[in-house]
C-alpha cells in the first residue's frame, strides 16, 4: 500500500464511502482506485487528486497533505547511484534486497534519520 493509498482509504472508511461510489463520482473504474489503494499502480494524476480533494472538501493543509502522499506514492521507486560513494550504493542495494523485511517502526527509524539530512544533500 502507499501513502496516498492508505489516506485514500482513511478517508473513505471516515466518511463512509463506498469504492464504487467514489468511483462514479470521479468518473474513473472501482478497480482503478483499488489498485490505487493497495498499491498496485502508479502514483495519480495532479488532476485527480485534486478530484479527491473537492470531492471530500480538503482544503488549506489537508489538500496539500494528500498532493504531497500522492508525490511519494509511487511503488516502484528506482535509485540512481551512479557517482555516488560505493557506501551509498551498497545502501541502495541493501534496501532494494531487504525493502519486504523492514517493519512500519524501523521505516519511520530510517525516515528520521533521512530527515536530519543537510538540505543540500536531498
Amino acid at each position: 500500500m502507499t501513502p496516498f493509498g492508505a489516506r485514500l482509504r482513511e478517508l473513505r472508511q471516515q466518511r463512509g464511502v463506498t469504492l464504487k461510489d467514489l468511483a462514479a463520482a470521479l468518473q474513473v473504474s472501482a478497480a482503478y482506485l483499488s489498485a490505487l489503494e493497495h498499491g498496485r499502480r502508479g502514483r495519480p494524476s495532479a488532476g485527480l487528486v485534486h478530484q479527491v480533494n473537492e470531492y471530500f472538501g480538503l482544503i488549506w493543509d489537508d489538500a496539500e497533505e494528500l498532493s504531497r502522499l500522492a508525490r511519494q506514492s509511487h511503488p516502484r521507486a528506482v535509485l540512481d547511484t551512479a557517482g555516488l560513494s560505493p557506501e551509498v550504493t551498497d545502501l541502495a542495494n541493501r534496501l532494494a534486497r531487504e525493502i519486504r523485511q523492514i517493519t512500519p517502526e524501523a521505516a519511520a527509524a530510517i525516515g528520521t534519520v533521512l530527515d536530519r539530512l543537510p538540505k543540500a544533500k536531498r
